[in-house]
């Protein structure tokens, strides 16, 4: 189990979630499990051979967080990791990996609960996932794939901006 404790800030305010008067916030993993795994290769063995230049990769990135059902301020969040790699129908590798934690997150206010679910621990759940898609494509016969560092505020800001456009674009009934 790990835990990460932050400050509540200089007034010890409670948040809507019923904490304790300056009591500080945490944030624990309770478990973390593969959902999902997919892994192709759809060329092997011709795929395998040397190539004469490294092959395009697009890699994608997902969060999703929800309330565990009968849990206690436990959260289930999901890392979707999907990579592809060659150039057009000439696909050398697509491997899918959909890792998850369940996190107990007490003492946060309300404001503070999006950010740490959509950021914070998907940062924890990240350098696991990582590895795992690493081993899957060099066991695969590839070079192990290492997905670079992913900046998950800028993913969460990026999220919350596209959500308001798509409101202000939605017809009022």
């Amino acid at each position: 189990m790990s835990q990460i404790d932050q400050n509540n800030g200089a007034n010890g305010a409670n948040g809507a979630n019923g904490a304790s008067q300056g009591a500080q916030p945490s944030l624990n993993i309770l478990a973390q499990y593969i959902k999902d795994l997919s892994f192709e290769s759809p060329g092997a063995p011709a795929s395998l051979r040397g190539q004469s230049r490294a092959p395009g990769i697009n890699i994608g990135v997902n969060v999703g967080a929800n309330p565990v059902q009968g849990g206690d301020h436990e959260y289930d969040v999901r890392l979707t990791l999907n990579a592809r790699a060659g150039e057009g129908a000439d696909t050398l590798f697509h491997v899918e990996l959909e890792y998850g934690g369940v996190f107990r997150l007490e003492g946060f206010p309300q404001e503070h609960m999006l950010p740490v679910l959509f950021i914070e621990c998907p940062r924890l759940l990240f350098p696991f996932a990582r590895q795992i898609v690493a081993d899957v494509t060099r066991n695969a016969g590839f070079p192990p794939l290492m997905i670079d560092p992913i900046d998950f505020a800028a993913l969460f800001t990026q999220r919350l901006a596209e959500e308001r456009a798509k409101a202000q674009v939605q017809p009022v009934a």
